[in-house]
């Protein structure tokens, strides 16, 4: 479903080696990117359906991916739900809490699985650095700083119709603070075991106004819980492309390089070890594995980084923050009712 999100590129490039997905339909009212799409990957001309609906009923796939602009997803998820078809949507879920709750809403009264789709899910270090505390290697969690973004889609040439949408408020939610802040939203949740923080305070700069005159290019905010914070910075100012993490335990650290590297400090070691990542398991290696593991019942997503119920305190951790930083005050939070 759409095709104005830039990550569809990796979905396309990851079909050859996904044997077992076809690719039944695609739903998008552009002629323009239609064409564009049909040309670069030789798709076949009926494989093309102007509406969402339309293609579900004649094609009947088991599940739809959404690359629409994140203002998008609710809308396409209340359509596929009609049809009982599973989504999943690329990162964040949606832009408002409120959008949050509906969906979560449509999933339960549909029994659809909604789920999310980050990069950084599949980074074998960010596994291998949420196992040392799982295991006791560093003690309780103390300080988690994660740094997400790169120099900034128009400086890295992202498409016109890609960028067009991320510059938008209504569409994407925020600039910066959307695009990147919710990876950082997403680990924390994630280690913190869907616990929902007790404040938000948040820091949104435009840096660069003549490039972004409508939303953040850089953000940092910090949640707090009660034994521990977390610090996330998101940027379109990077000097260059960067997704890692920190997490500081009360007697060691574990601190992640790139998608499989870990380096880390144990109570009494004398120096820190880095170390290859193990690799993940063969249904969490990337999202068409996980997607596919899901609809054959060998995951059942609760708790985890693409988990819907994880995913609606990622949204009320940005809406939170997006108020922050338009007011100027903490903000603090409640666990939202079940």
């Amino acid at each position: 479903m759409g095709l104005e999100h830039g990550h569809v590129e990796g979905f396309f490039g990851a079909l050859s080696k996904h044997r077992e997905v076809e690719l039944v339909g695609i739903a998008d009212a552009d002629p323009e990117l239609v064409a564009k799409y049909q040309k670069k990957y030789s798709l076949a001309e009926s494989l093309f359906f102007k509406s969402m609906a339309n293609m579900i009923e004649v094609r009947h796939p088991q599940a739809v991916l959404v690359y629409t602009s994140v203002g998008e997803h609710r809308h396409a998820i209340e359509i596929a739900a009609q049809y009982g078809v599973t989504v999943m949507v690329e990162k964040p879920l949606t832009i408002s809490l409120d959008d949050a709750l509906a969906i979560r809403n449509v999933a339960r009264h549909y029994h659809i699985h909604v789920l999310v789709n980050y990069e950084t899910t599949w980074y074998s270090s960010n596994r291998a650095a949420y196992d040392e505390v799982e295991q006791g290697k560093l003690g309780e969690i103390r300080r988690v700083v994660i740094h997400d973004g790169h120099q900034g889609p128009k400086e890295i040439g992202v498409p016109a119709e890609f960028l067009s949408w991320l510059t938008d408020p209504a569409q994407n939610g925020a600039g910066a603070l959307y695009d990147f802040g919710c990876y950082g939203a997403d680990l924390m949740t994630w280690m913190m075991h869907g616990q929902t923080p007790l404040t938000v305070t948040a820091v949104l700069n435009r840096d660069k106004p003549q490039l972004y005159s409508r939303v953040d290019d850089d953000a940092t905010v910090v949640l707090t819980y009660p034994r521990a914070q977390a610090v996330i910075q998101a940027s379109w100012n990077w000097p260059f492309g960067r997704k890692d993490m920190e997490v500081y335990g009360a007697t060691g650290y574990a601190i992640t390089v790139g998608s499989d590297k870990l380096r880390v400090r144990h109570e009494h070691d004398a120096d820190e070890q880095t170390s290859t990542a193990p690799s993940l398991n063969q249904n969490e290696r990337d999202s068409l594995s996980y997607l596919a593991a899901v609809l054959q019942g060998q995951k059942e997503p609760k708790g985890d980084l693409t988990a819907l119920d994880t995913n609606v305190v990622v949204m009320q951790i940005l809406d939170a923050a997006r108020e922050s930083a338009r007011t100027g005050k903490t903000v603090k939070l409640a666990k939202v009712s079940d």
